[in-house]
């Protein structure tokens, strides 16, 4: 499989991570020491960004864990989103049930006292209402495993096509065959300096789905 190349400059390379590959398998395509400066879930498909060298990847990591780093996402959720704008905060961390998941828990809860859990801030807008879904932009601010996806989840209106966080029964559109969610804008200072906005259209299996 080749990986289309959104940008590409002597520092980083902005590729368009098809859904169904992660991390170890986009880095065997990538030459001796290029390294991905964040993390998208195998399923999620969209914008990734490569460092060539390890001075660009501290500049470009320092730059996600600053908080610095503009990151959108469209999602295709169950059910209507009320209100059409919200910011989302809670605390986030493993799932002590399921290992395989994390959960979100409010500040002042009793699972908000287990360790490992950190702050996490998502905002969404509706783009779209459907019948039974609504198409959403996401900008999550932090950078937590499974952020938007668990965030969406807790507010009891799932990304369509979710394996791991939909509930069980949930419509789902028909060849939808993963969750509905793609990075599709990425805006951030690169290592030249030059602040740098990366765009990517849906793919074709998102665009083909039936709502």
């Amino acid at each position: 499989m080749k990986l289309k190349t959104i940008y590409e400059d002597g520092n980083v390379l902005v590729v368009d991570k098809p859904a169904g590959m992660d991390i170890l398998a986009v880095i065997k395509l990538l030459p001796s020491g290029y390294n991905p400066a964040h993390r998208l879930d195998k399923d999620t498909s969209g914008i990734f960004l490569v460092a060539k060298n390890n001075e660009a990847l501290n500049f470009l990591q320092k730059q996600f864990k600053q908080r610095e780093v503009e990151k959108k996402y469209l999602a295709l959720v169950v059910g209507e989103l009320k209100p059409k704008r919200r910011e989302i905060k809670t605390l986030i961390g493993r799932d002590p049930k399921d290992r395989k998941k994390q959960k979100a828990e409010l500040p002042f809860s009793p699972g908000a006292q287990r360790e490992g859990l950190r702050e996490a801030i998502t905002e969404y807008s509706v783009l779209k209402k459907f019948k039974e879904y609504c198409l959403i932009e996401v900008a999550p601010k932090t950078g937590r495993k499974h952020q938007i996806r668990v965030h969406l989840a807790y507010l009891g209106h799932p990304i369509a096509g979710d394996k791991i966080y939909g509930f069980k029964n949930q419509p789902c559109p028909e060849n939808l065959k993963r969750q509905f969610l793609h990075a599709h804008y990425l805006k951030i200072q690169l290592p030249d300096g030059e602040i740098k906005e990366f765009k990517s259209e849906l793919p074709d299996d998102l665009k083909k789905i039936k709502i």
